[in-house]
């Protein structure tokens, strides 16, 4: 039998919640992925092959405006991109809800407050174990419970440079961590702390990603079925076009069809997009969900910048992503507008220096180099743009239409961050503005809405035109602010989770 009450395209961070949210009702559910499980093997953690070789990244090639191909690095498994994420999972502040001036623009207010979301950030960050420290960041939300463990101490070096910076008047604190880490039990911690987390898959099952913590637990249940290596080609509606019936998989390169009284799209922001746009018919001729036009607009990625500062002192820090700074999220005494994050990357190696470097630079330097590195990536939110969008080529690839905005303040803030660096000991530094095959902060591409003529979908996340499909990535985002934005991704699906758990009775 083919039909189920509920099926869910992607099992990555939206999706994977919403399977794991409802899986007690008894409904009958299916989770159809594009990919398979990432193997664990030696490469997980074997740095030549996780940069050099774009081990596990997909294949396919997208187009960019000017129509020049590129490689994303995006990744097709059951988990998504959390399975080589680097685990950091940030509420959004409370202002980044309502409309916040920028030095370039707006950045739009949502329709629903902070306080609409907290309790499901609350269920999220015990879902995901979340190691942190409450009350140490000045621009922390409100919050009703403290996190689940507490945070994963600073290795010696980084103590010294979160000491240094706070002696210059900053607020260093410990960024919040989705790992599997006993920290009052080190010995018999599934997490040991490696050099290989942030963009490693995990050999051990010790980060929480969205298969370990919420599509491993959902398939337990006998009501849920996950097919692996199932790509959704189409949604099928009915003949009024009001309703999905039926998506088409392509399995093995075989053509199948499955049936369901409801649809939970997780694809991710670009890919939703695209098979809302692949899924056109007669009653909706410009793309699924589009009678507002608006499917595939104002995709928002962030401006990113890592910034590898060389010291004297060597950094032999193993686990390197614990600190983090959001002193200048809402601006500085020298800027009357937002700036955005900084946070720490995992320990760079020499490998990924070269991807920073011309290739003349001596292997033995860049190991120097990696050895004395204290390795920063700094976020800044990038604006709403409708030009900003997804479009299908003539043969139905992808082709992502971005022009980057807000450049000039992110310019500002890594070059403020530099000053403040120099003061605490760094001379040297390798600064890389993250290029747009970097599409892991991808959201905006389906935007939420009370007003059909402008928004995509509603505020439950259904579609406003077509009523039983909803939409549960970061596609609905309205605008982004500068935090990581998985954690938004989970807790909103939490949220549309209890309302179609309201709707099946």
């Amino acid at each position: 039998m083919n039909h189920y009450d509920i099926i869910i395209i992607g099992a990555g961070a939206g999706g994977g919640t919403v399977a794991y949210s409802v899986a007690s009702t008894g409904k009958r559910i299916l989770i159809l992925e594009r990919g398979g499980y990432l193997p664990k093997e030696d490469d997980n953690w074997n740095p030549d092959a996780i940069f050099q070789g774009r081990k596990y990244q997909i294949q396919e090639k997208w187009f960019d405006k000017d129509n020049n191909g590129f490689l994303p690095q995006a990744f097709y498994n059951v988990g998504g991109n959390t399975k080589v994420y680097g685990a950091a999972l940030q509420r959004m502040r409370e202002a980044d809800f309502g409309e916040v001036k920028h030095q370039e623009g707006i950045s739009p207010a949502w329709e629903l407050s902070y306080q609409d979301i907290e309790p499901y950030y609350t269920r999220a960050e015990s879902i995901f174990k979340i190691h942190g420290q409450k009350g140490e960041d000045p621009t922390e939300p409100p919050m009703t419970a403290e996190y689940p463990f507490p945070p994963l101490p600073h290795e010696s070096r980084l103590q010294e440079v979160a000491d240094d910076l706070q002696r210059l008047g900053l607020h260093p604190h410990h960024l919040t961590l989705a790992v599997d880490r006993n920290t009052e039990d080190t010995d018999n911690s599934p997490c040991i702390r490696c050099a290989t987390c942030d963009p490693y898959p995990c050999k051990i099952d010790a980060k929480m990603d969205a298969q370990k913590a919420c599509v491993d637990p959902a398939i337990e249940y006998d009501n849920v079925e996950l097919k692996i290596n199932a790509l959704v080609t189409r949604l099928i509606t009915d003949s009024s076009g009001d309703k999905i019936k039926a998506v088409e998989v392509e399995i093995c390169g075989n053509k199948e069809q499955y049936t369901a009284d409801t649809f939970v799209l997780s694809c991710g922001s670009i890919n939703s997009a695209a098979l809302l746009l692949k899924s056109a018919n007669e009653k909706h001729l410009d793309g699924l969900a589009n009678s507002s036009g608006m499917v595939g607009r104002n995709l928002m990625l962030h401006n990113h910048s890592a910034i590898m500062a060389i010291a004297d002192k060597p950094n032999p820090t193993v686990f390197q992503k614990t600190l983090g700074f959001n002193d200048f999220y809402f601006g500085s005494p020298e800027h009357d507008y937002p700036l955005g994050q900084i946070q720490m990357t995992g320990k760079s190696k020499w490998n990924r220096l070269a991807e920073f470097s011309p290739d003349s630079v001596p292997k033995t330097t860049l190991e120097y180099l990696a050895e004395h590195s204290v390795d920063w990536w700094l976020t800044s939110e990038d604006l709403p743009n409708p030009d900003n969008c997804i479009t299908l080529t003539e043969s139905g690839e992808i082709k992502v239409n971005f022009t980057p905005n807000n450049t000039k303040t992110h310019e500002n803030f890594v070059n403020m961050w530099q000053g403040y660096l120099r003061k605490v000991g760094f001379f040297m530094f390798m600064v890389k503005k993250v290029p747009l095959k970097a599409v892991w902060h991808q959201v905006g591409t389906c935007k939420f809405g009370s007003d059909p003529e402008t928004t995509v979908l509603d505020l439950n996340c259904r579609t406003h035109d077509v009523e039983n499909l909803y939409v549960v990535d970061g596609s609905f985002f309205p605008s982004m602010g500068a935090v990581n934005p998985t954690l938004t991704i989970i807790a909103n699906a939490l949220r549309v989770s209890d309302h179609l758990k309201s709707n099946l009775g």
